[in-house]
């Protein structure tokens, strides 16, 4: 493992020198309303890593909302169809990426490339893509990923990972991706005094969570253990159940959420379109079969299968780690108040109508 003490003029040389090879993607603050998008760099600048968590996941980038994965026509009187693959391998820096959105990457890894199935248009997007992840210096309001284990410093996945010190950046190489990158920047060698500076970093973080991220707090292991065993009441999920507007704001919003929906839309001139979208398990259509069979129509069992993936012993046997990153999102965006945190409140409390 490889480290260098780096400046922050050599960190802007270096995002600029990355757009020269590939698409960079970076946080932006955007006026006037001021939220934080991971987006697309232009030309010349540079992303901002002193801004907060971006309000949409950066799953977007390597998931997105709506994409098309191919067009075809069929030919009656011949019979045969034409197949046009319509997915382009782009080259992309996520550059920036908080902890949480770095560890919902590897989650939708493990979904997309770690099972039986390999998922070849999320693989087509993630093989040349390079993260360079950026260590959490404090919380925000919303924060609770060190509930989840999930930061506030990127452990593994990452390329390349910067922590912000005194006198620069600490940057800490994660993979021979990361280290060609390194050794063609010829950076200055850190030493030891400056892990521990990053050490300070992360444990002075860890410390203010309770005085800085106040909107959030889900000690999760209890609600795990129930979850996992089964042991919660019905009520519940009613409770929470009449709580939901079944908007799937909080699916879209999550770092790790993976449904998707495949559709063909015909266009005119008589070629057809594969679209690929991103679903919720909010939706009452989700589960219905043929026939009109939905073995998930009332909302609270849709509801107890959204926290199933979130917090049961399975799910994280799966991913290697919680469903959940604890970025807080869900929480901000669902106008019943059932975000994750609350939820687990509820289970520990044993909440009942």
């Amino acid at each position: 493992m490889s480290i260098y003490l780096v400046s922050s003029e050599e960190i802007k040389a270096l995002a600029l020198d990355l757009q020269k090879t590939h698409e960079v993607y970076g946080p932006q603050l955007k006026p006037p309303g001021g939220q934080v998008f991971f987006d697309l760099l232009a030309a010349g600048e540079v992303p901002d890593l002193d801004a907060a968590i971006p309000s949409m996941p950066v799953k977007e980038i390597l998931f997105p909302q709506m994409e098309r994965i191919l067009k075809y026509r069929y030919d009656p009187e011949a019979q045969q169809v034409e197949i046009e693959k319509q997915y382009a391998e782009k080259p992309k820096v996520l550059f920036g990426l908080r902890p949480c959105d770095l560890n919902g990457i590897l989650c939708l890894d493990r979904f997309f490339l770690g099972q039986e199935f390999v998922d070849d248009v999320y693989l087509v997007h993630r093989r040349q893509s390079i993260l360079i992840s950026n260590t959490c210096s404090a919380p925000w309001d919303q924060c609770l990923c060190v509930c989840t284990h999930s930061g506030p410093a990127a452990e593994e996945g990452f390329d390349l990972d910067l922590t912000r010190l005194d006198d620069g950046y600490l940057v800490q190489v994660g993979s021979a991706k990361g280290q060609a990158i390194a050794d063609a920047q010829g950076w200055q060698p850190a030493g030891e005094e400056h892990l521990a500076a990053k050490k300070a970093v992360i444990e002075r973080s860890i410390a203010s969570f309770p005085e800085l991220a106040k909107d959030n707090k889900a000690w999760i292991s209890r609600a795990m253990n129930r979850m996992t065993t089964g042991f919660i009441k019905h009520e519940i999920w009613e409770y929470i159940g009449n709580q939901c507007l079944e908007c799937g704001a909080c699916a879209f919003v999550c770092p790790t959420c993976s449904c998707f929906n495949i559709e063909d839309a015909q266009q005119c001139g008589g070629d057809c379109e594969r679209l690929r979208t991103r679903d919720s398990c909010s939706f009452e259509g989700y589960a219905r079969m043929a026939g009109d069979h939905n073995p998930r129509k009332p909302v609270e069992d849709r509801r107890n299968k959204r926290f199933f993936c979130k917090l049961s012993y399975s799910q994280s046997k799966k991913y290697l780690r919680p469903g959940c990153v604890g970025c807080g999102r869900c929480q901000w965006v669902c106008p019943g108040d059932i975000g994750l945190p609350n939820v687990v409140q509820y289970i520990r409390r044993e909440t009942s109508a």
